[in-house]
């Protein structure tokens, strides 16, 4: 994908270029394993590996824990440089980092790579998932992998947290996905947790976002080479998973967004759209640039199984989400974003009404313009005093 695009999945897509001052240090991509891991459907995962990083030193209470929990398109790079030549550093450097909002001078910051990461070939993304090797066989797990859902991503994250001895998270703080991680880390682990900012992000998947989602995954099922998923070894659908990643990049932005960047240009300034079918519009072209390239270090499989993970989604997994957040006693700092039309702001308000008719302690912080749902990751530093107080009580 193209940096400058930034390409969103449910919740976004990543990679944008960040302020001049990038977290002060290199960061090191570490690796947890665990032998096994047992979902919550009961499938048992052999060999689990997932990245991670972190910025800032923990104390020697263990309890200035701050948890970053990516979006669907992202990994663990939240902040910083793994070298000094790098273009960008990671997506939310601009609050976080010494003297920043989420201060590495105060607290130490945590994200790892979730299961079933969109990008398994990208150099800095560890990940298990469908494109793994089954230790069983000897192949890739393609659809034979058991699906998974984000209380997975959770309680992988809780055993990568407790093998470094943190029982207390001061925070869990994530954008769109992340933001779904971050109401389920509150209502599964209410005594862990003391704090949740989601941002761009409801506490379920409503029945409109559920069809969106199926949108979203469609062009792979159609693509011939993705063979119900057994594709591995051969022809992969990297069509389909563009088509699919266009659709997603474009969710994730706004009319004013596409005024602004393109308006009515032409792809090409001597091939007017009006005299040939293959003529095109510049946003039309740069879409399709952008999720070509992406779709070469991302899994078809992944995303399905990373829709299906949003799909499934209801935090606390009760029988409605008024009783799944009953449990959730974190402070809450919700931000959505005012143009956002992939998860609106109605998601992340009805989520704080029944939080706080529990008696939860509930802010609220809206992003404005016309970025859309991308504007949680480009935008986020017009939330960063609202962050840096809330951090603060």
């Amino acid at each position: 994908m193209l940096r400058k695009l930034g390409l969103a999945v449910l919740g976004i897509a990543l990679a944008v270029a960040g302020p001049a001052a990038a977290y002060d240090g290199i960061v090191e991509k570490k690796t947890f394993s665990m032998p096994s891991y047992t979902t919550r459907g009961g499938k048992t995962i052999k060999d689990v590996k997932v990245g991670w990083e972190s910025y800032g030193k923990l104390n020697d209470a263990r309890d200035n824990v701050i948890l970053v929990t990516h979006f669907f398109s992202g990994n663990s790079h939240a902040a910083g440089k793994y070298a000094a030549g790098d273009a960008a550093p990671g997506y939310w450097d601009a609050i976080i980092g010494a003297g920043k909002p989420i201060d590495t001078d105060r607290f130490f910051v945590i994200s790892s790579d979730t299961l079933v990461n969109l990008s398994p070939r990208h150099p800095q993304t560890v990940t298990t998932g469908p494109a793994t090797i089954d230790p069983d066989t000897g192949k890739p797990y393609g659809m034979r992998f058991p699906v998974v859902t984000i209380r997975d991503f959770v309680e992988v994250q809780k055993a990568l947290l407790e093998s470094l001895g943190i029982r207390k998270l001061h925070a869990v703080v994530g954008a769109s996905m992340g933001a779904l991680q971050a109401f389920e880390w509150a209502a599964a682990h209410p005594a862990m947790v003391e704090r949740i900012v989601p941002v761009i992000g409801g506490a379920e998947a409503d029945a409109f976002l559920i069809g969106w989602l199926d949108v979203w995954a469609s062009p792979i099922r159609l693509d011939p080479n993705w063979k119900g998923g057994d594709y591995y070894g051969g022809p992969e659908p990297v069509d389909g998973l563009a088509h699919a990643l266009k659709i997603v990049t474009l969710h994730a932005r706004a009319a004013g967004w596409a005024d602004r960047a393109f308006g009515r240009k032409w792809a090409d300034p001597a091939r007017d759209p009006a005299a040939a079918m293959e003529n095109r519009f510049a946003i039309e072209d740069t879409l399709d640039k952008a999720a070509l390239a992406r779709a070469k270090t991302s899994d078809a499989n992944h995303f399905l199984y990373l829709v299906k993970a949003n799909q499934l989604f209801s935090a606390g997994h009760a029988a409605s989400l008024a009783e799944g957040l009953k449990a959730v006693k974190a402070k809450t700092l919700l931000i959505p974003a005012a143009s956002d039309l992939l998860l609106p702001p109605r998601m992340s308000a009805a989520a704080g009404a029944i939080l706080k008719a529990n008696g939860t302690p509930v802010e609220t912080v809206t992003i404005t313009g016309e970025g859309g749902h991308l504007d949680g990751v480009l935008a986020i530093a017009q939330a960063g005093p609202a962050i840096r107080a809330f951090l603060a009580r």
